[in-house]
């Protein structure tokens, strides 16, 4: 569990394939960066496409991505000096994924996080996600 000002937090961060169901979830502090988490998902994995939100866009994100042979849509943050262009039609697929997240946090243990230990939250997490997947 991460500690900021707001308290404890984490995050889930995930690798969603195009049919909505989870390959990967990775869970940390409230407080790490989105950035730094595109090795640990894409580790071993060999996409098409990665669509992600601004928070991935980072040029050693950028390079990761299509060190694996993907094409990396992902819109260019506002600060960044020379924006990159991405594939807005494909980008509109990103939709499945956060839809697979609305339906997670349907589960109110999940949205709320009652569990104390990463261990235990992880674990339900897993179990809603097995749940959204037999729907």
């Amino acid at each position: 569990m991460g500690y900021s000002r707001g308290g404890f937090g984490t995050k889930i961060h995930g690798a969603i394939s195009g049919l909505g169901l989870p390959v990967r979830l990775h869970l940390t502090p409230g407080q790490a960066a989105d950035v730094t988490q595109v090795a640990v998902l894409l580790d071993g994995l060999t996409p098409a496409a990665v669509l992600a939100d601004r928070g991935y866009d980072s040029d050693a994100a950028v390079a990761r991505i299509e060190g694996t042979g993907a094409e990396a849509v992902i819109p260019s943050k506002s600060n960044r000096v020379e924006p990159r262009p991405h594939d807005e039609d494909l980008y509109r697929h990103r939709a499945v994924g956060e839809n697979f997240w609305s339906r997670i946090k349907q589960f109110r243990r999940v949205a709320t996080r009652y569990d104390k230990t990463d261990e235990c939250f992880m674990g339900f997490v897993t179990l809603a996600s097995i749940m959204v997947m037999l729907r």
